[in-house]
């Protein structure tokens, strides 16, 4: 049972960024460490895009589990204000999903990793070498 007063639990809601999370920046660093060269945020494409590679048309989402309601652990509803968290948490995933179908109608490679898989960097860094392809210029 989570024993927080709701001025503790509001204050650590308040608290959680839209950019440079950790999950982001674990991603970052190791695509960085493995020869990929990006760029962060574009805010001229759907969805914002966490991390870009313009020249390949790839997009990837770095997702919170809780925040876009992911299907592990750390993506389940909190069991108080339900009446508040249900609609919110789809309002994101329906979100998620319209930035996705935007970026791929205009011709992107789009892939969301998620915050429970950040933890894995072998699995990680499989997934991104095969959603990138080899590395450019060496």
């Amino acid at each position: 049972m989570d024993t927080r007063t709701k001025e503790q639990r509001r204050r650590i809601m308040q608290a959680v960024g839209t950019r440079d999370t950790g999950p982001e920046l674990t991603v970052r660093r190791l695509l960085h460490r493995i020869g990929y060269r990006f760029r962060l945020q574009a805010k001229e494409l759907p969805g914002r895009p966490d991390v870009v590679f313009r020249r390949r048309r790839k997009a990837i989402f770095v997702h919170g589990c809780f925040w876009h309601g992911h299907g592990c652990e750390k993506g389940r509803l909190p069991m108080s204000r339900q009446e508040f968290w249900a609609p919110k948490i789809s309002a994101n995933k329906a979100r998620d999903r319209d930035a996705v179908a935007a970026l791929e109608a205009e011709g992107w490679g789009v892939l969301t990793l998620w915050q429970c898989e950040t933890h894995d960097m072998q699995n990680m860094e499989r997934l991104l070498r095969g959603f990138l392809g080899p590395r450019s210029g060496g």
